[in-house]
């Protein structure tokens, strides 16, 4: 089935500034996974884009690892199979770290944003990259997804 709607909504961190308009960078990325998983749920996201400082705290928190990363998700729950809905939970990215990692790969913040994105929902889709088959098949996705976008290295 294909997708119908993504509700879509993203909150700001104040102290965060990139320069780059996410909003609209994202909300396609977004849609563009779950056309992809060709995922049957009318399905909702929240995106959260903070600093160094807060998603480390986050990771700390909840994953007891105390440094910081460069996206957290945390997923939220199981889709309503009366009105074919879910809520799949929260994409956080550490904007100072996705600008460092553009840098240091050679490419420009709206990949490297979109990356990020495309990772975290994939996370919340139910992917992982705990053991080397599965990151394969993770990574491999992530970069089928960047490319149907035309955001390539």
């Amino acid at each position: 089935m294909v997708i119908k709607m993504v509700n879509f909504k993203l909150f700001y961190d104040d102290k965060v500034k990139s320069g780059l308009n996410f909003r609209p960078l994202a909300y396609k990325t977004c849609c563009k996974v779950l056309q992809h998983e060709k995922y049957p749920y009318v399905s909702e996201a929240s995106m959260t884009l903070v600093s160094d400082e807060d998603i480390r705290t986050l990771n700390k928190q909840y994953r007891k690892i105390d440094s910081s990363t460069d996206v957290l998700s945390f997923l939220m729950g199981e889709p309503n199979y009366e009105d074919k809905s879910v809520v799949l939970g929260d994409v956080i990215i550490s904007v100072p770290t996705a600008v460092r990692q553009a840098n240091q790969y050679g490419h420009s913040l709206e990949r490297e944003m979109a990356f990020l994105t495309v990772h975290g929902m994939l996370h919340l889709l139910g992917y992982d990259h705990i053991n080397k088959s599965d990151e394969q098949i993770m990574f491999a996705k992530q970069e089928q997804i960047l490319q149907k976008l035309g955001i390539i290295r």
